[in-house]
C-alpha cells in the first residue's frame, strides 16, 4: 500500500500542502508561478523524478495558479486570513 505524505508549509499569505507522491516533476507551477516562490526540492515525486517545493517566502500572494495548472492536483493552496499570516521582519 503507498504511504501517502504531504509537506505543508506557511509562505507570504497562503499554506501551500505538496505532495510529492503525486507531482511527476513537470514543472509547470515553477514556471507559472509570479512570484517564483515554487523551486525543485530534493524529494523524488511519483516517477523519480524531482518533486516541487514551495519556499518561505514573504512575497507570496497565494494566488493558487500553481494549484490549478498542476495536471495531477499535487499542490493545493489555502489563503490565509490576514491575522495568520507571517509579518516580514523588518
Amino acid at each position: 500500500m503507498a504511504e501517502w505524505k504531504v509537506y505543508t508549509i506557511e509562505s507570504g499569505k497562503g499554506r501551500h500542502s505538496v505532495f510529492p507522491g503525486l507531482c511527476k516533476g513537470c514543472g509547470l507551477c515553477i514556471e507559472k508561478c509570479p512570484t517564483d516562490t515554487i523551486t525543485w526540492s530534493k524529494k523524488l515525486g511519483v516517477y523519480g523524478t524531482p518533486a516541487v517545493e514551495v519556499q518561505q517566502d514573504p512575497a507570496c500572494i497565494a494566488c493558487g495558479i500553481c494549484q490549478h495548472v498542476c495536471p495531477d492536483c499535487a499542490i493545493v493552496v489555502e489563503k490565509l486570513k490576514p491575522e495568520e499570516q507571517k509579518k516580514p521582519k523588518a
